[in-house]
């Protein structure tokens, strides 16, 4: 129970970087059928980061996408805990190897607390990677998920 329930609790990114995340998904989705989607929370308490952001993937339905191309950016903030979870069907094109690359250029920035920084440059190379394997198609693309930043607890 918070005693000083009139305290506004922090939020977990400022406006700022929240605008350059959505920025980023949006521009990379714009050449893709792939999605991409950031779930943030503060803590991610009993659990590993990687099994945690595959709980959140399918309690976010991104199994659901017709090719199998979502892929999940998880942050626990306070833990300073990340991973990040790709479908079936991009994650057989790109491998662990990826994953792993990904995730590391992001802790670089996260170690100098650019957390939005770091979030939009990993959106920005997954989109990259899924442009490869699966381009726009204008004719039957849509966008299958939202493309706002999920905040857990």
């Amino acid at each position: 129970m918070n005693l000083f329930f009139w305290k506004k609790k922090k939020p977990l990114l400022n406006e700022e970087d929240n605008r350059l995340i959505v920025k980023a998904i949006r521009q990379a989705e714009k050449s893709t059928s792939g999605e991409v989607r950031v779930f943030i929370e503060s803590r991610c308490s009993w659990v590993d980061a990687f099994d945690r952001a595959v709980e959140v993937f399918f309690t976010l339905k991104m199994d659901k996408t017709d090719l199998r191309n979502g892929v999940l950016i998880y942050v626990a903030i306070n833990d300073r805990q990340l991973a990040v979870y790709g479908d079936e069907g991009i994650h057989r094109k790109v491998g662990n190897e990826y994953w792993n690359k990904i995730v590391a250029e992001m802790l670089e920035n996260f170690n100098r607390k650019e957390y939005g920084k770091g979030i939009g440059e990993c959106v920005i190379q997954i989109g990259d990677a899924l442009k490869n394997y699966f381009p726009f198609e204008k004719d039957t693309d849509k966008n299958e998920l939202p493309d706002e930043i999920v905040f857990g607890r």
